[in-house]
This record gives structure tokens, C-alpha cells and sequence, in this order.
């Protein structure tokens, strides 16, 4: 078989995958729209904690087996706020609730978010956002869409002229980093024209895909946080980096998203 025909059958299959990917999450979404509404309250680290668990596992419990069907051989990335490189081979990278704090606050930024990761590489990656019905998709060379309709990053040269975002990738942060966070959005609130400061990532990610906001960068995070958002934006034309314009990897200790024409400035910005 010639290697042209065996790249054509894999982007076929990895097509039909996107289809039952986005099935399964839509399905996980649905759990956690009917769970959703009530501020839910909690007093202490312990409570807050059994909270964004039930709420994980409610959707985790539609998500695991069906995934788990569609790739029987794949490995499983069990906490989503891990980071770095994984094995060889395929993974599945979950976060059953992005933005789970905000869902237990009964605010309306999360979604739910389902990545196929192939030798660190995503492939394939489904955000669907429940209250709006919204799904993002992303095919790796296939390009990015939401709702079926193609996405494609803004046309801004000027981050003088953009709207840029970031936002804080875990609680309990070192030091170091929150320091880094806080000159980030002092250095950019004189470039841009504003800056936008909020949890989950992935929802200023897709932002970035479909050409609402000019750029996000994020220190340190998690690949669940990182990786549907990179495809999108990537295959809407995107760039993706860390902070100093160099290749970004779940090694990277920061992520930078922006589009073409204001990508550099953003670099300049971020590296001072």
C-alpha cells in the first residue's frame, strides 16, 4: 500500500473517530447541564474538593466507556491538571469539566473537552459547551470548526488594536509564577488594547480559533488545558509557541496563541 493511501485511510478513520469523540462528549455534557444552576456551597478545601470530583465523575462516567470503546488500546490520563510529555502511542487527554469551579458557582464558562494524542501529537479534539449547545472540533490538517462551520483566527496586525486573554492554569501556583502572571498582564494592559483575565483556558482558546480575541497566553498548565485549544487555534491558522516565540511542547513552561498578525508583538510583550 503506498503511503499516500495509507495517510487517506487513516484521515478517514480518524474522521469517523471525531464524529463518536464528539458524540460522547455531547452526551457527558448533557450530565453535567442537569447538575448545573445552583451555587454549591462548601466551607472548606475537603468540601470544595468532593464537589469538583462529583461533578467530574458524573461525566467521566459516560465518557470513560465510550472513549474507551473507540480506542480500546489507548492510555488514559487519569488527572487533568497533569503536564509534561506522555508515552508513545495514543492517549486520551479528558477534562470532564473545564471550568469546574465556575460550574459549582453557577457561572457559565465551562465545557466539556475530549483529545486523542498520538506520540504527543493531538490528532483529534472535541469542546462542547453545554449551556449554548456549541461544539469546536478540530482535525489534525482537516482544519477547525464550530458547529460545522469553518474557523478561522483574526486578520489583527496591531496588538495595539487586539483583544488578548490569559488565565490562571491551577490554584496554589508557586511564587514564581503567580510573579511572572501579574507582570504578563501589566506589560499587556500598555500593548493591547485589553486584556481579559478568567478561568478555563479552553474557553479563550476557542475565542482565539474563531477570531473573537487576538491572543492567549497562559504560564505553566496542564495538557488538558492546553492541548484541544492548540489544535483548534492552530488549524484555524493560528500560531502556537511558548512565551518567547519558541516550539510549544506540554514541556513548555508557558503557551502563547495568537494570530499570525500579532503573534511577534505578543512575544515582544510577554519576554520583557
Amino acid at each position: 500500500m503506498s503511503e499516500t493511501l495509507q495517510t487517506t485511510d487513516a484521515a478517514a478513520s480518524d474522521a469517523e473517530l471525531l464524529g463518536e469523540t464528539e458524540s460522547a462528549v455531547r452526551a457527558a455534557g448533557s450530565v453535567l447541564r442537569e447538575r448545573f444552576g445552583e451555587v454549591v456551597r462548601y466551607g472548606t478545601r475537603e468540601e470544595l474538593m468532593r464537589a469538583l470530583a462529583a461533578n467530574d465523575d458524573a461525566a467521566l462516567d459516560i465518557l470513560r466507556p465510550r472513549l474507551t470503546r473507540l480506542r480500546p488500546e489507548a492510555g488514559w490520563v487519569e488527572d487533568e491538571l497533569d503536564g509534561g510529555a506522555l508515552p508513545t502511542g495514543e492517549w486520551w487527554v479528558v477534562d470532564p469539566a473545564e471550568g469546574n469551579v465556575n460550574h459549582l458557582h453557577a457561572l457559565p464558562d465551562w465545557a466539556v473537552t475530549a483529545t486523542l494524542v498520538r506520540d504527543n501529537q493531538p490528532v483529534l479534539t472535541v469542546v462542547h459547551l453545554p449551556l449554548t449547545g456549541e461544539t469546536y472540533t478540530a482535525l489534525k490538517g482537516a482544519g477547525a470548526y464550530l458547529d460545522g462551520r469553518p474557523l478561522h483566527v483574526s486578520r489583527t496586525a496591531d496588538l495595539g488594536l487586539g483583544i488578548v486573554a490569559t488565565s490562571q492554569a491551577r490554584p496554589d501556583e508557586d511564587e514564581s509564577v503567580v510573579r511572572r502572571v501579574g507582570a504578563s498582564i501589566t506589560a499587556m494592559l500598555f500593548d493591547a488594547l485589553v486584556v481579559r483575565t478568567s478561568v478555563p483556558a479552553t474557553l479563550h482558546l476557542v475565542n482565539v480559533a474563531a477570531g473573537r480575541i487576538d491572543a492567549f497566553w497562559q504560564f505553566a498548565g496542564a495538557r488538558a488545558d492546553l492541548l484541544p485549544g492548540a489544535l483548534l487555534v492552530s488549524e484555524a491558522g493560528g500560531r502556537i509557541s511558548d512565551a518567547e516565540g519558541r516550539p510549544w511542547t506540554p514541556q513548555s513552561e508557558s503557551f502563547l496563541a495568537a494570530a499570525p498578525g500579532v503573534h511577534a508583538e505578543a512575544v515582544t510583550t510577554l519576554s520583557r
